[in-house]
């Protein structure tokens, strides 16, 4: 009777272990937040910076956390909607075909705003040798 038992409950959950992956492998892939792709650096002729440009894919709902960037930030929204909360100014939304600045060292936070991916453009004047994003504390 315990064999049964036994072999009765290890058949339920092998069953239950086989439901749960079905339903996992039916399930769609969730896109990752955020997708960054480097286009390009330049160094800047006779001075400590470099101009670094790219492109970025924001899921909506994704908040980047607070940070800042060692130089001058400017971007232009291709797709959606991007909201910005640079600290001691009120909260901005820009949407697509819309550029905004982001001052050196200046500390905010980012996202995409609204129901839909968000993609933009930006392009970074920093110093050589410098992390593109520090975290802000």
């Amino acid at each position: 009777m315990l064999k049964t038992l036994a072999l009765l409950a290890t058949g339920a959950a092998l069953a239950l272990a086989g439901v749960a992956l079905a339903q996992q492998a039916t399930s769609p892939v969730q896109p990752p937040p955020v997708k960054r792709t480097p286009l390009g650096k330049v160094e800047v002729p006779g001075s400590n910076y470099e101009v670094v440009f790219g492109m970025a894919e924001l899921q909506p709902g994704f908040k980047a956390g607070r940070h800042s960037h060692p130089g001058n930030v400017v971007a232009h929204i291709l797709e959606g909607e991007f909201w910005l909360a640079i600290d001691g100014q009120p909260e901005k939304t820009y949407s697509a075909g819309q550029s905004l600045e982001i001052l050196n060292a200046a500390i905010h936070n980012e996202g995409a705003a609204g129901s839909a991916p968000m993609k933009l453009i930006a392009v970074y004047v920093i110093e050589k040798g410098k992390p593109l994003v520090q975290p802000a504390p």
